[in-house]
């Protein structure tokens, strides 16, 4: 019986696509197998209308249902239909971009079986069988014999190591393939290895756990090294314990392994999903599959995993909320902290914000009421540490040290404690000069420069990654006299080097950290105190504990002070809070030397008293005043082009379309981007605001089609709703 199907296709067009389908099992949710053109693509059904607008005549036909069960469930189309229309992104894009690659393609390999099981040999196997270093194996054979039939989502969850074991299991003729058993519901053990809550802690693991079943927004605003982690772990322990799942959303993938760690030690019988980027098409869709079906209860993963399609979804949090790295900068530009919270709405589940610097947006709402505020005041064991200002007016610095903190740093060898040196600039200097007639090693692509990378003798874009050799003499004059300007990790590096020559140093930089399994491998040898000094960049700010790091040194902070972007000492104070964060976590005292110009500046006093709430209401009183967000709301029209009239002309155009709307919405004069060429491209961006988000999505979605209907330009455009760059 033939019936029709609206499809979501990922093409640039702002609507659904109707066709006729003779499969009578199709349902909504499932990935459908369509012509587009001259293509095959395939999308997801949204809807069975009875009607549509296409002529009969013109509908075509859709050539398979690929599956039998719906991947997403209404709730999920829901979460996906509100971003596609707050963030005025077509809907299709939307919701093809969150499926897992390896579902966005077809697949012409032989399906993965849903489950494994003994055969009779296998069940005859014992493990004196096995080779003596087979511990996967051995691993393997062990949750076969826990589970008759054990999904293949389980084995994927265990590692690379459990899945090259199945191979040899296979080849042995130890398993046969079988269909997945029905899900069973995992209900975690109350965590009996747990330390002993903090009153704190006791309180808002209480306002959290009591929370369960209705949607309510809390931030915990916790100090580092106050136990947040310990809260997620016991309300994580409630809402599994509740027969539901959790979704427990981080910033960065460096992040992840420590967390994923930490979080199967403690629930060991609970099967947990991580998502993230790094992970290969194959696993992602596999873990992916086991969140979806509700067998895996708990999910952890980056910004991508908020449309993680949870059956049972019982809680959400989302550690480090204040951090830019949950909004998506290109394409489809979506906020994963704020999704969470509308997902939590839509759901009727509590959402918890964590974050010693939440963000303003977050704070506000927190200060009004909306959000319920959490405090952790005090850390686990430890006192907070001591935050100075080393005035560099006074105490010049050499290659970025200065002699107090080199003083500092040779007291805390002499006692074998571990430093760290925070500078937020990867390689040799920000840039290559020449003294004599001052050429600088600009990016020819970027309003950039290329930085020095002196070990590779190489100048890298680290915008666009246009990369070349140092030259031998200045391309300019033919002078041969080259100087580095400024620093970065590698330059820093090699001073200390040079005053510590014993010292055992290590840098940790994305340069460093590039080659697969050197982060985690890193961490140990830091924890083994196989390490004196530390020196890196915002890979180290976050939530690690170093237990032996006891003296933290800050250089070039105040580059960020210059910035004409509103949102840099927020930045800058949440940044520096993180950085400070890392020091004093073991039982002895740390101590935080901010090398600056300006000691009396009053961020630097914010940090010294270690108030956050001070520094947060004076930021909002300025905002206010201002007219500057939490207190508007903005979209950024960007457009780039090859030549920057090009993309101004298209600004243009879209500010007279948006003048003919009486939308009360403030429509400011195009710009050249503060990048203003990136990548060979020239960018120009417009912004609007108004002090109404019911008004700004009105006008957005009133102007967005006559964007798309504007008289064709060579421009590129996109729209970004709540921007946190300009």
């Amino acid at each position: 019986m033939t019936s029709l199907i609206r499809v979501a296709l990922d093409v640039p067009v702002a609507r659904l696509f109707d066709y006729r389908c003779d499969d009578a099992a199709a349902v909504i949710g499932a990935r459908v197998l369509v012509p587009f053109g001259r293509q095959r693509l395939i999308g997801i059904i949204v809807a069975k209308p009875d009607t549509s607008d296409v002529p009969e005549n013109k509908l075509r036909r859709a050539f398979s249902v690929l599956d039998r069960e719906p991947l997403l469930q209404r709730a999920d189309l829901l979460l996906l239909e509100f971003a596609a229309d707050y963030y005025v992104h077509p809907l299709g894009a939307v919701v093809m971009v969150t499926l897992p690659a390896a579902l966005r393609r077809v697949n012409t390999r032989a399906k993965t079986p849903g489950a494994w099981t003994l055969t009779e040999a296998g069940n005859a196997l014992t493990e004196d069988a096995l080779p003596p270093r087979a511990r996967a194996q051995r691993t393997l054979l062990g949750l076969l014999r826990e589970q008759s039939v054990l999904p293949h989502t389980v084995i994927s969850a265990a590692g690379t190591a459990c899945r090259k074991a199945l191979q040899t299991f296979v080849a042995e003729g130890w398993v046969t393939a079988t269909d997945a058993p029905p899900h069973a519901v995992a209900v975690a053990l109350p965590p009996g290895i747990a330390p002993q809550l903090t009153g704190d802690q006791f309180v808002a693991v209480e306002a959290i756990t009591t929370a369960l079943g209705r949607y309510q927004a809390l931030l915990l605003l916790g100090i580092t090294g106050s136990g947040k982690t310990e809260v997620y772990l016991h309300a994580m322990a409630t809402a599994l314990s509740h027969n539901r799942q959790v979704l427990l959303l981080v910033p960065e993938i460096a992040l992840t392994p420590q967390l994923e760690s930490l979080v199967i030690a403690r629930f060991p019988e609970v099967m947990v999903s991580t998502l993230h980027s790094g992970l290969a098409d194959g696993e992602r869709a596999e873990r992916w599959q086991a969140a979806r079906s509700g067998q895996a209860r708990i999910v952890l993963g980056t910004r991508l995993s908020v449309f993680t399609p949870l059956p049972d979804l019982g809680l959400i949090i989302v550690d480090e909320e204040h951090d830019s790295s949950f909004k998506q900068g290109e394409g489809f530009r979506y906020s994963a902290r704020d999704l969470a919270v509308v997902r939590a709405r839509q759901a009727g589940i509590p959402v918890v914000l964590g974050s010693a610097t939440p963000a303003l947006e977050t704070y506000r709402n927190a200060l009004d009421g909306r959000y319920q505020l959490l405090p952790l005041k005090n850390r686990i064991q430890a006192g907070l540490p001591a935050i100075h200002c080393v005035d560099l007016r006074q105490h010049k610095a050499e290659d970025g040290l200065s002699p107090t903190l080199v003083a500092a740093i040779a007291e805390r060898i002499a006692r074998n404690e571990q430093s760290m040196v925070f500078i937020n600039r990867r390689g040799y200097a920000p840039v290559l000069m020449c003294g004599s007639c001052g050429w600088m090693s600009d990016c020819e692509r970027c309003s950039a420069k290329r930085v020095l990378h002196l070990r590779d003798r190489r100048l890298r874009c680290h915008h666009c990654g246009h990369d070349s050799a140092v030259p031998t003499a200045c391309p300019e004059c033919g002078d041969a006299d080259l100087a580095p300007v400024g620093q970065g990790t590698q330059r820093v590096e090699a001073a200390l080097i040079r005053h510590f020559p014993q010292a055992r140093i290590l840098r940790i930089d994305r340069d460093t950290t590039r080659p697969k399994d050197a982060w985690p491998a890193m961490r140990n040898r830091i924890r083994e105190r196989d390490v004196d000094i530390l020196v890196g960049t915002q890979i180290l700010a976050k939530g690690h504990d170093f237990p032996h790091l006891n003296l933290v040194g800050v250089i070039n902070a105040d580059s960020m002070l210059y910035s004409n972007d509103f949102r840099a000492s927020e930045r800058l104070y949440a940044l520096l809070t993180q950085v400070a964060g890392r020091a004093g976590r073991g039982s002895l005292p740390g101590m935080v030397l901010l090398q600056t110009e300006f000691p009396d500046h009053p961020l630097y006093t914010a940090l010294r008293d270690q108030d956050f709430d001070a520094f947060a209401r004076a930021q909002l009183a300025e905002r206010r005043q201002a007219g500057f967000p939490p207190y508007v709301h903005q979209a950024l029209l960007r457009a780039e082009a090859r030549e920057l009239k090009t993309a101004l002309a298209f600004l243009e155009q879209a500010a007279q379309a948006a003048q003919g709307l009486d939308s009360g919405v403030t429509v400011y004069d195009p710009v050249p981007a503060n990048m203003m060429r990136r990548a060979g491209r020239e960018r120009a961006q417009l912004l609007v605001q108004t002090a109404s988000r019911t008004a700004l999505r009105s006008f957005l979605n009133a102007w967005r089609p006559l964007l798309a209907d504007t008289e064709s330009t060579p421009a590129r455009w996109s729209l970004d709703v709540d921007p946190l760059d300009f």
